[in-house]
């Protein structure tokens, strides 16, 4: 009795520590988001980027398409400057508990179905790492889902909301929401390395041994490419402060994956909350000027170049997952795409192998990471759709094409997919508040199952090279 009283105790005492550092954090943070916001007016953008595909061998000017340059140019930089100056000295002991290792994500509305899904799957994996899941606000918390069913999963859910609340002052607290919840989630996140994973995003390994492997053991920053280029402004760069890269140096983030290390990075983070801050005004025309996808994905690594940190981006090329189009043998349907082992990748760029400029010189490294948001497998919103049926009318399956991305998986990773969709569906059908006005999933997931997985007649894809 007495040993069980003191671990509970150590358990309150780190709790309450934990409370503290986190309301420590936002009392030295907020001031200075609010001293150094833009005095000028927001960016003022003509015309569209397009669908600006990467390409790391023909160099290509960068375009401005901000027609207020001169009116904002100077007034961020010098909010920029103030707020670089004011985070030198930043207490790094506030915003992380020494040692610990995990993963980060957001979820609330119909992202929750989603991430429990995503949570089964790392499960999977024989991952034990634990899990922390951001909610904008109370309105996305749901009682069942983050205090039985998730503990059970090794998670747990935090209101970002309720974080952020100044004591007696949540009237001054401008809301943090939608594409800002990242990197406020990654700063009061209590682990000093994580990977941080988007709702929709799976990996097919253990993470762990990315964490503990280069390319992040020395460079403490690892992010994953975008199909786009980078289309940041020039004046974002004359406003940090930084050199103009080349269009050929790297692609556009897509951060729905991260790996990152608080005590390297933490004013990397910092920065990158400023530019998120201020983002729905600001920073994200800046950083993106309306290419797809535009919003935090950019703000991260810009953060870290700004500050001179070190970082590696996979090089890698991410790949779409779909079914060939009958009009078109070469051209899959969108329902997904897949990211690569960053230890193989780092492999072959340490040897001067990049794959980016001519994939004959190796072997493309396995797929780790599928980003599954089109659609995602969550049962109650967009899964049980047209989708799931081919350009025949049957049942058919999400992921067919290309056959090499489909043997980089290893396994037959869609029909894992389906068996934890399926027994979230079928075990919690009536718990997730969006499923409450939704009748069948189970049934519809079942149904789906049997048509596809258990159907000897349909064709199975070539899930590895051996």
């Amino acid at each position: 009795m007495l040993a069980r009283r003191r671990i509970i105790v150590a358990a309150f005492l780190a709790a309450f520590c934990l409370l503290k550092r986190r309301f420590r954090l936002w009392q030295h943070l907020h001031p200075l988001l609010e001293e150094y916001v833009p005095d000028c007016p927001k960016p003022i953008q003509n015309g569209s980027p397009g669908l600006p595909r990467f390409d790391a061998i023909h160099e290509t000017p960068r375009r401005n398409l901000l027609t207020n340059v001169d009116e904002i140019i100077q007034p961020m930089q010098e909010a920029h400057d103030g707020f670089v100056q004011a985070i030198r000295d930043f207490d790094v002991g506030d915003v992380f508990v020494p040692g610990t290792v995990g993963i980060v994500s957001s979820a609330g509305g119909t992202y929750l179905p989603s991430f429990v899904v995503s949570l089964s799957l790392l499960r999977r994996t024989g991952s034990t790492l634990p899990v922390e899941v951001f909610m904008k606000d109370r309105t996305e918390y749901e009682a069942h889902i983050c205090e039985v069913a998730l503990p059970r999963l090794g998670a747990k859910c935090l209101v970002l909301s309720e974080i952020l609340a100044d004591r007696g002052e949540t009237e001054n607290i401008q809301p943090i929401e939608g594409f800002q919840i990242k990197s406020f989630a990654m700063l009061f996140s209590s682990f000093e390395r994580f990977l941080w994973l988007d709702a929709d995003c799976v990996p097919l390994h253990d993470p762990m041994v990315l964490l503990e492997s280069e390319p992040f053991t020395s460079t403490r920053l690892v992010t994953w490419p975008d199909f786009w280029a980078n289309t940041a402004a020039p004046v974002y760069f004359n406003i940090s402060r930084q050199p103009e890269p080349s269009s050929t140096t790297r692609q556009a983030t897509e951060a729905g994956i991260m790996l990152v290390s608080k005590p390297m990075h933490t004013r990397s983070l910092l920065l990158a909350a400023y530019y998120n801050y201020y983002g729905p005004n600001y920073y994200y025309s800046l950083l993106g000027q309306g290419a797809p996808g535009a919003g935090d994905k950019d703000t991260f690594l810009h953060a870290a170049t700004a500050l001179n940190q070190s970082f590696y981006a996979v090089s890698e090329t991410v790949v779409d997952l779909g079914n060939v189009t009958p009009w078109n043998s070469q051209v899959a349907t969108n329902a997904g795409y897949v990211q690569a082992d960053p230890i193989q990748d780092y492999n072959l760029t340490s040897q001067g192998q990049w794959r980016v400029r001519d994939p004959s010189v190796a072997k493309p490294p396995r797929v780790f990471f599928i980003h599954a948001g089109a659609p995602e497998f969550n049962p109650g919103k967009e899964l049980l759709g047209p989708k799931l049926r081919g350009f025949d009318g049957n049942p058919t399956r999400l992921w067919t094409y290309p056959p090499e991305a489909m043997r980089r998986l290893g396994y037959d990773a869609e029909q894992r997919f389906w068996e934890e969709t399926m027994s979230v569906a079928c075990t919690m059908e009536t718990v997730f508040e969006t499923w409450k006005s939704k009748s069948g999933l189970c049934d519809g997931v079942r149904a789906h199952w049997s048509a596809v997985f258990q159907n000897p007649n349909l064709e199975v894809p070539t899930f590895t090279d051996d």
